[in-house]
């Protein structure tokens, strides 16, 4: 008899990976008997749409591909109730899975043509029996999924803007509600996150970090408001990747921001802050060039808008908009000597009071869930610095020294709290909100 799994995913550092498959029992049995070496788990990474196992790259520059299948490693096994949670005695069996960097066996997206959910098919296979108080169990094979669950997306509402000429699809997250107004946070997806899934806008990376309690206590409740795009933000009308420095969704993003602002009304329009990485940092360049002084802030990560294609004007148009960019000195895919550094550079020769920027010379895991062959923390691609910035570990400036509000250390997030319009860089008022959301 085969059985049904259910799965657990959890939004790391580097996308959705199922971190935890959950096993019904015939019988209760001791957590004390249970152990890593009992089951034997095999998967099928498929596409949904034809069901087919995935042809994958390695990496990101990677030509050759492979079959996405192979055995994923257990690293903790317990029994615990339905949802996955230890117990001393209990009716389930819960498998915690390694999350592997390279293959990414359990990774639950995959770049086709763009950054896409795929169906991670398992099949757990027992090998070695489990003793109970009567007779051990033994053969157990299960090889249909019935349920899976990401708690980090809870909360988190996907829809369409009304703009009749060109509607785009967004997700979004709503603190708890109340007349009191609160900040949004517009964040800009990556080139792989576009498409018509609209989930991957803010779960294919770690953007749900924005909606987490930790991230949501330093903006006293905030909005987060996660657009997406079917081709790509640098697309300027020819349906392809350009470095023109054009964006074919300009008005439609406004559009989209201007009703969202207008559905929530509880939203301070004094504190709207946008950022994005890559392609989205890109287009968070974009907009606040388009629109000057409408955005209180932003954060551009891996912004790939060449510096030359940024006129004198413009420069002073935004050089009063609060701005901290971040970026890695190894980025191979957007290159900072020709852009975000001389970008910065140009903003600080024209007065600009208030732009930050935190500078990598590479990007590795901090969280300790990925390492490389030799149990070392793992080295993620140089592009990839918006691991760093949604986790809130961007703290130093150019130069190397710590940003500070008002004498105090403050990270990107902190930092970005702060900003307003209608407060401007008032030392005072600055400081009661910093003392507020501390």
């Amino acid at each position: 008899m085969n059985r049904p799994y259910m799965t657990v995913t959890e939004v790391t550092d580097y996308g959705p990976y199922i971190t935890k498959i959950i096993l019904p029992l015939p019988v209760a049995v001791k957590s004390e008997v249970i152990t890593e070496d009992i089951f034997n788990i095999y998967v099928e990474r498929r596409n949904k749409k034809n069901g087919e196992v995935l042809q994958v790259r390695k990496d990101f520059t990677s030509e050759e591909t492979y079959s996405s299948k192979g055995y994923c490693l257990v690293t903790k096994a317990y029994t615990s109730d339905v949802e996955g949670n230890i117990t001393l005695i209990g009716s389930y069996i819960t498998l915690e899975l390694e999350c592997e960097a390279i293959y990414r066996l359990n990774s639950e997206i995959a770049y086709l043509e763009h950054n896409v959910f795929v169906f991670c098919d398992f099949r757990i296979t027992q090998v070695k029996e489990i003793p109970t108080k009567n007779e051990p169990i033994s053969g157990l094979v299960y090889d249909h999924f019935s349920a899976g669950k990401m708690e980090q997306v809870r909360g988190w509402v996907n829809s369409k803007s009304s703009y009749a000429e060109m509607p785009l699809r967004f997700g979004y997250y709503s603190p708890n509600m109340s007349k009191e107004k609160r900040p949004l946070i517009i964040w800009l997806h990556g080139g792989g996150e576009g498409g018509f899934d609209t989930t991957v806008a803010y779960a294919g990376n770690n953007v749900v970090n924005l909606s987490s309690e930790k991230v949501q206590k330093i903006f006293g409740g905030a909005y987060v408001l996660a657009p997406q795009v079917p081709t790509m933000w640098m697309d300027d009308g020819s349906g392809e990747f350009t470095w023109s420095g054009n964006s074919k969704y300009v008005s439609a993003l406004k559009a989209l921001i201007d009703e969202f602002v207008s559905v929530h009304p509880n939203i301070d329009v004094n504190r709207i802050y946008i950022g994005g990485c890559s392609n989205g940092g890109f287009m968070t360049m974009r907009m606040i060039i388009d629109y000057p002084g409408f955005f209180a802030a932003a954060f551009p990560v891996c912004e790939a808008l060449l510096d030359k294609m940024i006129t004198g004007q413009q420069i002073k148009d935004i050089k009063n908009t609060p701005i901290w960019f971040t970026h890695a000195q190894n980025d191979t895919i957007v290159d900072p000597e020709i852009t975000a550094i001389p970008t910065y550079e140009r903003l600080l020769k024209a007065g600009a009071p208030n732009v930050h920027f935190s500078y990598f010379d590479k990007v590795v895991d901090t969280s300790g869930i990925f390492k490389d062959s030799e149990g070392n923390p793992f080295e993620f691609f140089g592009h990839g610095t918006w691991i760093y910035m949604l986790k809130d570990e961007c703290v130093l400036d150019y130069d190397g020294s710590p940003v500070k509000v008002n004498g105090k250390d403050v990270t990107l997030l902190q930092w970005l709290a702060l900003q307003s319009k209608n407060i401007g860089h008032n030392e005072d008022t600055s400081e009661i909100q910093y003392n507020k959301i501390n």
